[in-house]
């Protein structure tokens, strides 16, 4: 595994990489097709706060990068502004682009204007991937039913391509450990930040849960750590999870993780 800088280009001979461009909006590119993960795109402040938290800043915390958002199709894990934005919907995403999200979100994005909706029920073919949807639990108990619902999802290129495992917005518990145990992905992305409210457990995977998936990855495999940095909830900081766990990147908004 390789860190290049946001003001580096992805080395020519790269077969997969992952960019974060913010929070959990990623490029994931496997050979010549480019998926965007979760277009949050407005600027700085545009939001309210995320009510119900410690703290009331306004959202998103911190400026989109200066970054090639260029895709093929588009991935929504989670139908909340943090994930999918005004900007996203109304003035950066072309709406004939190929839209994939959970089955019961799909009216959700035709309202919006979209005409390519796509459910993500099972293996999905867009441009030159497949896509597969993950078990994933936003939070514990009656909160993880009312936040429902949320995917994750296995990307593969071709037959030589990695697989990269994108978490979405879970905590660690079993479907987890099971995705990880029959996949056996060549790269893991989870969403970190230990979002929650007044009341509650984390939402999204505090420094425990991605210890957790460290040790259950393959060993070889990067674990790629979001959803930080950006929303008011989210109270775990990169900083804070590169000194609790070790063996886990925490890229910076711009940059890239190659996958050898």
């Amino acid at each position: 595994m390789r860190v290049a800088s946001a003001e580096s280009f992805v080395p020519a001979d790269t077969v997969a990489s992952v960019r974060l461009v913010r929070h959990a909006t990623l490029l994931v590119t496997l050979g010549e097709t480019t998926l965007i993960v979760d277009p949050m795109l407005g600027d700085a402040g545009v939001d309210p706060p995320v009510q119900n938290t410690p703290n009331q800043w306004r959202n998103p915390l911190v400026d989109l990068p200066d970054v090639d958002l260029a895709h093929d199709a588009v991935l929504v894990t989670y139908r909340h502004t943090d994930h999918f934005d005004a900007a996203a919907a109304r003035d950066r995403i072309d709406p004939e682009t190929p839209m994939i999200v959970h089955p019961e979100q799909v009216a959700f994005l035709e309202e919006e204007g979209f005409t390519d909706v796509r459910p993500l029920s099972g293996d999905l073919a867009v441009g030159g991937l497949t896509i597969s949807p993950t078990p994933a639990r936003q939070g514990y108990g009656d909160l993880a039913d009312a936040m429902a619902p949320v995917t994750g999802a296995v990307v593969r290129g071709g037959d030589d391509s990695p697989a990269v495992y994108l978490a979405g917005d879970t905590v660690w518990y079993d479907a987890v450990a099971e995705t990880l145990s029959a996949v056996r992905p060549d790269a893991v992305v989870v969403h970190a930040g230990a979002a929650r409210f007044l009341e509650g457990d984390p939402i999204t995977m505090d420094a425990a849960g991605v210890r957790e998936v460290r040790e259950s990855a393959p060993n070889d495999s990067p674990v790629i750590a979001v959803h930080m940095d950006a929303i008011n909830h989210c109270l775990l900081m990169r900083d804070d999870l590169r000194e609790a766990v070790s063996g886990v990147t925490a890229p910076e908004d711009g940059e890239v993780v190659t996958i050898d």
